[in-house]
Formats: C-alpha cells, structure tokens, sequence
C-alpha cells in the first residue's frame, strides 16, 4: 500500500472533505481527490460515501482509518523515543491545558521552566477542548478531569475548589450578600447552556439558598470559567470560581464563605511512549514542585 496514499486518506478522514484536507497538506482539493481515488482503484473498493455534506467513511474505510490511525500514532511515538536526548532535556513540548488554567496560573510560572530547561522548545496550547495525546496533538496535558483512555498516564496534581467571589466595585455598589438566601437580589454569573465544565452543578448558585425547586435567573452566562473570571473582575456580578483564581490576581473579595462548591482534580497526562522522556520528567516534577508553593 502507497504510504503517501494511507497519508492523505488519513487526513481526508479526519477532515472530513478534500478541501479541509488539502489545507492541512498544502495540497489543491483536485489533488486530493485524486490520490483518493487512486488508492480506491488499487484497493478495488470504496473507502467514502460522498454526499452534498461531505465525506463519511465506508464500512471499509472506517477499518483502514482505524489501522492508519494507530500506524501513525506509533510512527509519532517512534520519532520522539528516538530524537530525544536522555542526559539532557530538550526539543520540542507541547503541553495542553483549559485557558483559564492556562492564562491565570500556568503562563506565570512557565518563564521559570523556560530559563531552567532552555533547549526544550516549549509550546502551550490553550483549549478548552481535550486533545487526542495518542496522535500527537500535544504531548502532555493538564487536565481538569481524569483520562479514560487506557495508553494514558495519569499523576494527580491538586484538588481545585470553587468558592464565591465578587469585585470590590460590585460589592460597593449592590453591596454584600450576609447569606445564601441574598443572592436573590444580586447578579450572577454562570455557565452558559452549551458550555461542558468540568463537573456537574457548578450552576449551584442558581439554587443555593432558594426554595427547592426555584432556580434564579443569571445576570449572564459565559461559555468557559475564563470569560466568567474576566467578568467578575469587571464588576458584572456574582460568580462560583476556582480558588486558584483570586490568589493568583488578589483583586477579588470572597463573599458567603460558608458556601462551598464542587471540587474539580486536576491531572497531569501523557502518552504511556514518553514514560522515560526526560522532557516529560522535568516538566512533571516543575509543576508538582510549582503546585506545592501555590498553596493547593
């Protein structure tokens, strides 16, 4: 089989059409296509059904795509075991975590790894979405919620709690709930209907203190804890964050702390190969080391 061929009828796969496909290897749609047609022609099957919506794998195509899939995966992990250099760390980590967690916590810290380890070339990539570890898109993670793929490593970093907070201009001006029941006349800020935290119930102000049965109605609701952090700060309302948050920036007041939210762990992932990648070592033992003085 043509491993030029399995290449583009891999990415065509994933995209999903010829012409997100072609963008991703710089290739013309026509192009595409016909290395897809070809490969079919070879193979004397049909690899896709094409419809007006675009591209679904055939019941043959969906057992290449899934050979391909782990083929090149282990290519990756192969090119990594062998470039990297056991003595010293260095080249290339990419490490994914959730924005807010990335923003607020981790691109503080980050410059002391940088100055530390200066021949790993460090990438952060800030999504709210996780990445596929086995195929390379990143090569650790921090994560707000445990792995269920069985080729993961998990180390378990911090527990996150979420407490109340407001600005101080919020508070100045609506003033300071006493108790649970006072949020009734304050705004609040939650998570929006489409959005996926990490636990269930982190919309809990909505109900603390109410009648069972009452949910209040928000003041807004923000896609991710990022943008609801950044709404707190500019005095919109009343909202559920991770603690983390106020000590990192020291402009929030913590009001009702009686109440207690859900509380989120936080793990440190990566791909069973780089289990004796130094890159994957130093960067671990960095942020247990960082976590440590932060208090968790």
């Amino acid at each position: 089989m043509d491993w030029d061929k399995l290449r583009i009828f891999h990415a065509v796969a994933e995209a999903g059409s010829f012409t997100h496909a072609g963008e991703t290897l710089n290739l013309s749609q026509s192009a595409v296509s016909r290395q897809i047609a070809n490969l079919e022609d070879s193979l004397h099957i049909a690899l896709f059904h094409r419809h007006a919506r675009g591209l679904k794998l055939t019941e043959q195509g969906e057992d290449l795509f899934s050979t391909a899939h782990d083929v090149f995966a282990q290519l990756a992990m192969a090119e990594a075991r062998i470039t990297e250099n056991r003595e010293r760390p260095e080249g290339p980590l990419m490490i994914n975590t959730t924005v807010a967690f990335g923003s607020v916590w981790l691109t503080s810290r980050i410059n002391t790894f940088v100055d530390r380890y200066p021949d790993i070339e460090v990438s952060l990539v800030l999504a709210d979405n996780e990445l596929d570890l086995s195929m390379r898109e990143a090569d650790a993670a921090i994560r707000m919620t445990a792995p269920t793929q069985p080729d993961l490593i998990q180390r378990h970093l911090m527990t996150m709690n979420y407490n109340v907070f407001a600005s101080p201009g919020y508070l100045k001006k609506w003033g300071m709930p006493k108790k649970a029941e006072d949020l009734d006349a304050h705004r609040l800020i939650v998570y929006g209907e489409d959005a996926r935290p990490p636990v269930e119930n982190l919309n809990w102000l909505l109900t603390e203190g109410t009648p069972k049965g009452v949910v209040r109605k928000p003041a807004l609701q923000v896609s991710n804890i990022y943008g609801i952090f950044r709404a707190v700060q500019s005095g919109v309302g009343i909202a559920a964050l991770p603690d983390y948050m106020n000590r990192e920036v020291g402009n929030l007041i913590e009001v009702l702390p009686e109440l207690r939210g859900p509380s989120v762990e936080v793990y440190f992932v990566y791909p069973e190969e780089l289990r004796e990648s130094k890159r994957i070592v130093v960067l671990r033992d960095f942020l247990l080391k960082e976590i440590k003085a932060s208090s968790f």
